[in-house]
């Protein structure tokens, strides 16, 4: 089911707080409390969440992973990613860099970089690579995200608005059989997206487990980006589409044993 953009917006909420309420919702949007008792069955047929009464809580299962959980999943696979971007990144010049542990571990990458100008909404890209001292930092403003360190909301976009940088590297929580890029956050769609707008080139870096999960606010599609790294080939029906697209794809291979 594709979800309107007030659909996406209440599942936010709800991931945000585990439980929306009709009337709330309904004079939050400006809508009726039947339309929103509509927007809710639509959620909760599709799988995202569970009617309560009053209005309806997260379905178990079906959120984003916790931050700690992700950092420990995948780390050979990411860190072959991470190694491989950071191989496509030359010396003097500018990247932003967004959310997730895929971009973290590109940061790691770039620690001998040199006269590289790094702009992100990740406090954890920034710790990283603060060891780096032929590297400038540019860390956005915004709402603090605790859970990751991550900044997002209507100032971080506006914060990426005023660059214009040479490289994209942005992570996704979902990637579609169609080559949509998926995420939770509608707050962190909105900053990457910006990220795209203004980056020359940008790469996707993700690991082949995001093909196995689902999210439901769109960024992009593959088609929107230059490159990917992944740790696996894409199915076939999807490599198609890239090279239909110009996409290239990246598969980082991870060192034997």
């Amino acid at each position: 089911m594709a979800l309107s953009f007030r659909q996406t917006e209440i599942l936010a909420i709800a991931r945000s707080e585990g439980r929306v309420v009709v009337e709330t919702l309904a004079e939050r949007f400006g809508v009726t409390l039947q339309t929103i008792r509509r927007d809710l069955t639509d959620l909760a047929e599709a799988g995202h969440l569970d009617r309560v009464h009053g209005g309806a809580v997260i379905r178990a299962g079906v959120s984003n992973i916790g931050y700690e959980e992700r950092r420990g999943m995948h780390g050979n696979a990411k860190a072959a990613i991470g190694r491989a971007c950071a191989q496509a990144i030359p010396d003097n010049c500018s990247m932003i860099l967004n959310l997730g542990t895929t971009t973290e571990a590109v940061a790691r990458e770039l620690l001998h970089h040199r006269e590289i100008t790094v702009v992100t909404n990740n406090m954890n890209v920034a710790n990283i690579l603060v060891t780096n001292p032929s590297c400038e930092i540019m860390v956005a403003g915004g709402t603090l995200r605790r859970s990751d360190g991550g900044l997002v909301g209507d100032l971080t976009s506006q914060f990426m608005e005023q660059f214009k940088v040479d490289y994209g590297i942005i992570g996704i929580s979902a990637l579609d059989p169609d080559g949509d890029l998926l995420d939770y956050d509608v707050n962190e769609v909105r900053v990457s997206k910006a990220i795209i707008r203004q980056s020359r080139r940008v790469y996707l870096v993700t690991d082949a487990s995001k093909l196995e999960r689902s999210a439901p606010a769109r960024l992009a599609s593959l088609a929107d980006i230059d490159a990917i790294f992944i740790d696996r080939p894409l199915p076939e029906p999807l490599m198609q589409r890239c090279r239909d697209w110009g996409t290239e794809v990246h598969v980082a291979v991870q060192p034997a044993g």
